[in-house]
């Protein structure tokens, strides 16, 4: 069975090897159609030509084709030219401020939790908050006199009280004070965009120490 199945493949490659009239692409191109025509007009009848409106309708279909396809490479091209402006526009964001659209972390019980807060303002003094997605503040954490830029904090995941908090999701936002007196707020999910990088044709937005997706990026401004 096997052998019989095998020769009957190896025949028919053969055959389809052999037929100069295979497409493999199964498509008819402008200039398969010219071939048609021409072969069309060389078998005609004599006593009976081909009528010259069939001709020229025919040629008007081949010129219709042969539009239609310059016209779909022009559109690829076209797509592929502005699919790589906006790919490389994103390097004007440099040096603006993206949000992520929260400010949120996800806390596991009796661990530490990291998390990165930017100060866009030189900092005096000031508090972080913790709170609960219901924005009931559970710690607070004193921030010390800092220049402006991103700062890596650590949660204990403990509370005010000292308690071991429960896993979830929590909000991080900090109120604190420039130089001058004036107050400030800040929260997780915003940072300003220090650099770029392209990975696979996908933008990345370098966010504090992490590489985001420009898709997960909310706002730039």
């Amino acid at each position: 069975m096997i052998n019989a199945t095998s020769n009957t493949t190896q025949q028919t490659t053969s055959t389809t090897g052999s037929n100069p009239y295979v497409n493999p692409d199964g498509i008819l191109g402008k200039d398969d159609f010219m071939k048609l025509l021409l072969v069309e007009l060389q078998y005609q009848d004599p006593t009976e030509p081909m009528d010259s409106e069939k001709i020229l309708s025919q040629t008007s279909q081949l010129a219709t084709l042969e539009s239609a396809d310059n016209t779909n490479k022009a559109l690829e091209q076209l797509s592929a030219s502005l699919a790589a402006s906006q790919q490389y526009s994103v390097l004007s964001a440099i040096g603006k401020t993206a949000s992520l659209g929260q400010n949120t972390i996800q806390h596991q019980k009796e661990s530490t939790t990291a998390f990165e807060l930017y100060f866009p303002d030189d900092v005096t003094n000031g508090t972080i908050n913790i709170s609960d997605l219901d924005g009931n503040i559970i710690k607070t954490i004193e921030v010390g006199e800092n220049q402006k830029g991103v700062y890596s904090f650590e949660w204990d995941g403990t509370d005010n009280d000292g308690k071991s908090v429960d896993d979830g999701i929590y909000q991080v936002t900090a109120d604190y004070y420039d130089p001058q007196g004036d107050p400030h707020k800040t929260a997780v999910g915003v940072y300003p965009i220090e650099s770029v990088r392209f990975d696979n044709g996908q933008a990345l937005v370098k966010l504090g120490s992490n590489y985001i997706p420009l898709e997960n990026v909310l706002e730039i401004y």
